[in-house]
């Protein structure tokens, strides 16, 4: 699969209208994303994203056609603490379970070491969702954590897990 990043552009925005309103897509993203539903919540989610600069943000592009499918990046980035925090949104259910996770992880992860300089990156992920878990695991990743019951979803809370990676680690990979 050719899977490529580029800045995230105001035309992309036209995607997460449907994307965040598919409830399987979002079940384990952003909690903001849970009560999104207009087009014009969204709308301003995502023109605020373009200039939020506490954030690096890129699009998730399949390369065989040019078609976006989804976004990742670092979010709360001190530039204090040198560190930040890794999120990942693959909208188009089709390119779950292929691999674009671990890859694009990666990818960010190497971005924010390199460009950004940063020392440490931090996530965290529902424990039900098994598939990121794994490919953060894959990108290096290490468990720091849970939160109990930090998640609900589907009317039950689920624990979230935390998971890191140091500069250190990254560069004796």
């Amino acid at each position: 699969m050719d899977i490529k990043l580029r800045d995230l552009q105001l035309s992309d925005k036209e995607y997460f209208f449907s994307w965040i309103n598919d409830e399987d897509v979002i079940r384990y993203s952003l909690s903001i994303f849970q009560k999104m539903k207009s087009r014009d919540e969204i709308s301003h989610w995502f023109d605020n994203l373009l200039v939020d600069e506490s954030s690096f943000n890129k699009a998730i592009i399949d390369g065989s056609n040019d078609k976006l499918i989804g976004y990742a990046g670092i979010a709360q980035i001190s530039k204090t603490n040198l560190s930040g925090e890794y999120f990942i949104f693959i909208g188009d259910r089709t390119y779950h379970g292929k691999g674009v996770g671990t890859w694009v992880t990666k990818e960010i992860t190497k971005l924010g070491f390199k460009e950004l300089r940063l020392n440490r990156i931090m996530l965290t992920a529902s424990e039900k969702n098994i598939g990121a878990v794994k490919a953060y695991t894959k990108a290096n990743y290490k468990i720091e954590g849970i939160m109990r019951q930090a998640l609900y979803r589907d009317g039950k809370f689920h624990d979230k897990i935390i998971m890191g990676i140091l500069r250190e680690e990254w560069v004796n990979l």
